[in-house]
């Protein structure tokens, strides 16, 4: 008689081997780093923890940003800022020449503070919130050979939620450029996003250069290119705005 116990051992092996393999290209395809900068234009330390994971299905990307300036008197005690956001690609494809076009969702959101916690002579004190906002739409992959240089651009249908845009689209792209001139560890990377908020375009870029110093400790900066973004032109006077900034990573 046939041993019908074989094909099923046959097919456990397989599946757990399939798995095996997939857990293992999900790791080798996956980030997490914590940044902190100090921002010379709004003299406080940001923090951001950033993550990218790719899978069978595409990839996800994540980062969580903090400000730190919440103050009572001339001590600063906590956050005063927070904003996060989320992104999943969806490629079933990859096999085909549409392999470098995946559907995104996206979603953004936060809150903050301002003035001081005890209040000062001619400051106030309150909050402020980011609209959630929902994404969706199409990216677009290219790289070089060796996968050291990649750019994204992506076209987004964008919804803020109670507040109404006359075209209510985003503009992304993202770079990054690994071994930069030929030195290994170092790194540029970055995205510039256009969007309209009610009847303002908005722009938005933040380039960063890093360093390798070591296996998982970089130090670098980066510069906010910005115009009419984040209602700086009410504290700088101007709508277009440069605002540089000095920091380190961690990549987990």
């Amino acid at each position: 008689m046939p041993d019908k116990a074989k094909p099923m051992d046959d097919m456990k092996k397989t599946v757990t081997v399939l798995f095996a393999l997939f857990a293992m290209g999900w790791v080798a395809s996956a980030q997490t780093n914590f940044q902190t900068f100090y921002d010379f234009g709004r003299k406080h330390f940001t923090t951001t923890l950033e993550g990218f994971h790719q899978d069978n299905w595409g990839n996800t990307f994540f980062f969580v940003d903090y400000d730190y300036n919440n103050r009572d008197g001339n001590s600063i005690v906590s956050p005063n800022n927070t904003y996060f956001e989320i992104a999943r690609c969806f490629n079933f494809w990859s096999d085909s020449a549409l392999a470098p076009l995946s559907f995104q969702l996206e979603y953004n959101g936060g809150f903050g503070t301002w003035g001081r916690l005890s209040g000062a002579p001619g400051l106030d004190y309150g909050a402020f919130a980011v609209n959630s906002a929902f994404l969706a739409g199409v990216d677009w992959f290219l790289h070089s050979d060796d996968f050291n240089n990649t750019l994204n651009f992506k076209l987004l249908y964008k919804h803020f939620v109670k507040l109404a845009s006359q075209v209510p689209l985003q503009f992304t792209a993202v770079w990054g450029c690994q071994d930069l001139f030929g030195l290994k560890g170092l790194r540029f990377s970055g995205f510039a996003d256009f969007w309209c908020e009610g009847s303002k375009l908005v722009f938005l870029s933040e380039p960063q250069i890093w360093f390798q110093l070591f296996d998982h400790f970089n130090i670098g900066g980066e510069v906010e290119f910005s115009y009419n973004f984040a209602g700086l032109e009410a504290s700088t006077g101007r709508a277009f705005n440069v605002l540089p900034c000095l920091g380190a990573k961690w990549v987990f």
